[in-house]
C-alpha cells in the first residue's frame, strides 16, 4: 500500500495502527520471529510498495547511452569524448524552475528569516543586473524580468549554482513538511520563524524545534508513539541538481528510439533527424527550439516569427522530448552538479559518472561521545556563517597592511581577506550556514570516528581533483626531495594564470536562446564558476529514484 494512495484522508497512524495489527504474524525469514509484535520488542515492518513522485517531477527511466560527442567539436576543446556509461532511474524537472517559483521560494525565505536574518533573503536575490550589456537597451528586463506577471511562467535567471543548491535544500523540507500535513501527522504553522520552521534533516536526527499533531503507533511498549523514521518510506529523497551525466541521459530522450534492448537511431539533438524545424506533418517547418538561428537573428520576422521568443520563452514552449521535458535544448542553460574538467568522461566510472565529491558526515559534539561513538547531532543555533572567504588579494586600500586579515563588506556579504604575497589569485573556503539546519563536515583522517585509515573505496573527503589536476596527475610536479613544496605554484590548472578551471568550475549543460545550434547538442560542455550568473543560465531540479528503476507497475 503506498501512502499517496489513502483516499478517506484518515489519519496516517490509524491506518498504519491497522495494517501493522494485520500483518503482525508475518516472520522473519532468518530468525522466525515475529515482526510488529511488542513481545518481542517492536522490531517493525511499515506498508510500503514504492516511492511517490513529488511536485513537479517525471520519471527518467535508466539504462546505458554513449555519453560524450556526436558530432563535429567545433570549439576544438575535445572534452567530451564519447564513452557507454549507465546511468540509474532518477526523477527530474519536467521545466526549468520558473519565475514565479523561485519568487515562491524568496517570499517564503523573507517571511521566515528576513525579521532576524535579513541577509538570509539578500543571498538568495537572483542577481538581475546580469541582463545588462555595454552596448544593448536592456534594461528593461533587468526591472521586470523577475518580478512582472508577464514573465512569471519564464525560466529563472541569475541565479549561482549555490543559489541553486539553496533552493534545492529549501524545496526539499517544503515537499516534505506538505507531505507530513498531508497525512495528518504535523500542524500547518501559518507563520514559521526561523526557531520552528520545518527542516527534513533536523527532523530525523531528532533536532527539530517544532511540534507534531500526532505521532506514529510504535510497537515498542516502552515507547507506544514515535515520529516518523527513513525506515517508513513517508520522506522524499533530496531535491539536487543533476549530474551531468543524468541530464544528458535525459536530454536526448532515446527512451523513444528503443525497440527491444535496440537503439535504432541516434540523435544530436533532444528529436530524431539532424534539422533543427518540426519534420511532423502538422508541425511542419516549425522550430523546435528557442535558440539564435543566425548572426542577429534572435527571434525571426514579424509576422513569423520563427521561435516566437525575443529572450527567453515560457517553460512550457515548444515540444518535450521522448521523456516529456521540455526544453532540455534552447531557451536557457542550465547548472548541473560536476566540477568541470576536461578528461572527466575518460576518467570517470562507467556507473553513475561524476566528479565533484567531497565525502561528508554530521558534525556532532564530542562531549557527549561514548566510546568513540554516537554523540549529539550539531544544528546551527546562532544565525548564518556567510561565505568565509579567504582570498589572495593584493593589499586593498585602507584596509590594513601586507599580510594582515582584515575585514571587508563586499555587497551583502561579509568577507574576510587575507592579503598573501600580493597574489590576487582569490580562492574560497566555507559555505553558508541556516539557523535550524543540521551542521555537516568533511570526513578526516584526523578524526578516528571516520575510520578513514580501515577503508578502501576513500581514504580522504575531497575528490574532485582525482586523476585530473591532483599531485599524482599534474605534469608540473617535480620529482626529488622538493617535488611537493609550494604547491600553489605548481597546479596543473592555475587559475586566473593559465587557466580558468579550478575547483569552484561547474558543469553546465544545453543550448539557450543566445546560442547557435550547435550547442543544442545535450553533450556539449560548458562551465562556470559557481559564484557567477547569467542571464541564459538556469536550472532544474532532480531527485534519485530509490528501488526499482521502472516500479512495480512494470
Amino acid at each position: 500500500m503506498n501512502i499517496k494512495w489513502i483516499k478517506n484522508r484518515k489519519s496516517l497512524a490509524f491506518v498504519m495502527a491497522a495494517i501493522l495489527v494485520s500483518c503482525s504474524q508475518e516472520r522473519s525469514p532468518v530468525t522466525g520471529w515475529a515482526y510488529n509484535d511488542p513481545t518481542n520488542g517492536g522490531f517493525e515492518k511499515p506498508p510500503y510498495e514504492e516511492q511517490e513522485t513529488g511536485p513537479g517531477l517525471v520519471l527518467v527511466e535508466g539504462g546505458t547511452f554513449s555519453m560524450g560527442r556526436t558530432e563535429t567539436d567545433v570549439t576544438y576543446e575535445w572534452n567530451n569524448v564519447s564513452r557507454r556509461v549507465t546511468i540509474s532511474s532518477f526523477y527530474m524537472d519536467e521545466t526549468e524552475v520558473s519565475n514565479f517559483s523561485y519568487l515562491e521560494y524568496l517570499f517564503w525565505t523573507s517571511r521566515v528569516f528576513g525579521p532576524t536574518f535579513p541577509d538570509i533573503y539578500y543571498k538568495a536575490l537572483p542577481d538581475t543586473l546580469v541582463w545588462r550589456e555595454k552596448l544593448a537597451y536592456n534594461e528593461p528586463y533587468v526591472e521586470y524580468y523577475l518580478r512582472h506577471p508577464a514573465y512569471r511562467d519564464y525560466p529563472v535567471v541569475g541565479v549561482n549554482w549555490l543559489q541553486a543548491n539553496d533552493f534545492c535544500a529549501w524545496r526539499t523540507d517544503r515537499v516534505n513538511e506538505f507531505i507530513l500535513i498531508r497525512e495528518g501527522l504535523l500542524e500547518h504553522v501559518p507563520s514559521p520563524s526561523d526557531q520552528d520552521y520545518f527542516s527534513t534533516e533536523a527532523y530525523l536526527s531528532g533536532k527539530w524545534q517544532g511540534q507534531l499533531k500526532q505521532k506514529l503507533p510504535s510497537f515498542d511498549e516502552q515507547n507506544p508513539e514515535r515520529d516518523v523514521r527513513m525506515e517508513d518510506g513517508i520522506f522524499l529523497p533530496k531535491y539536487r541538481l543533476p549530474t551531468e551525466a543524468e541530464w544528458e541521459y535525459a536530454a536526448y530522450g532515446l527512451i523513444g528510439n528503443t525497440i527491444g534492448e535496440r537503439i535504432t537511431d541516434r540523435r544530436i539533438y533532444p528529436w530524431n533527424g539532424h534539422g533543427v524545424r518540426n519534420a511532423t506533418d502538422q508541425y511542419m517547418g516549425q522550430i523546435n527550439a528557442n535558440f539564435v538561428r543566425g548572426a542577429g537573428d534572435y527571434m525571426g520576422t514579424a509576422g513569423f516569427l520563427n521561435d516566437n521568443a525575443d529572450v527567453t520563452a515560457p517553460v512550457y514552449s515548444y515540444w518535450p522530448n521522448d521523456y516529456g521535458l521540455y526544453n532540455m535544448a534552447g531557451n536557457v542553460s542550465e547548472w548541473v552538479m560536476d566540477v568541470y574538467r576536461p578528461n572527466t568522461l575518460q576518467d570517470a566510472d562507467e556507473f553513475r559518472p561524476f566528479r565533484g565529491n567531497v565525502f561528508t558526515t554530521q558534525k556532532r559534539d564530542s562531549t557527549t561521545l561514548i566510546g568513540g561513538l554516537g554523540g549529539e547531532i550539531l544544528t546551527n543555533v546562532d544565525g548564518p556563517v556567510y561565505q568565509k572567504f579567504k582570498h589572495k588579494v593584493n593589499n586593498p586600500s585602507g584596509h590594513g597592511v601586507s599580510g594582515e586579515t582584515v575585514e571587508v563588506t563586499d555587497s551583502v556579504l561579509t568577507i574576510m581577506t587575507n592579503d598573501i604575497n600580493g597574489n590576487n589569485n582569490a580562492t574560497q573556503e566555507g559555505k553558508s550556514d541556516i539557523p535550524g539546519r543540521v551542521q555537516w563536515r568533511e570526513v578526516s583522517s584526523t578524526v578516528s570516528t571516520d575510520n578513514l585509515d580501515e577503508r578502501r573505496n576513500y581514504k580522504t573527503a575531497d575528490y574532485i581533483n582525482y586523476m585530473d589536476g591532483d599531485v599524482n596527475s599534474s605534469i608540473f610536479y617535480e620529482q626529488g626531495e622538493d617535488a611537493y613544496t609550494d604547491k600553489a605554484d605548481k597546479m596543473m590548472y592555475e587559475y586566473a594564470k593559465t587557466s580558468l578551471v579550478n575547483d569552484k568550475s561547474r558543469v553546465f549543460k544545453g543550448g539557450s536562446w543566445r546560442d547557435r545550434a550547435y550547442f543544442l547538442n545535450p553533450g556539449v560542455r560548458r562551465y562556470l564558476d559557481q559564484r557567477q550568473a547569467n542571464a541564459w543560465l538556469g536550472f532544474r531540479c532532480a531527485m534519485t529514484r530509490v528501488g526499482s528503476p521502472v516500479g512495480l507497475g512494470k
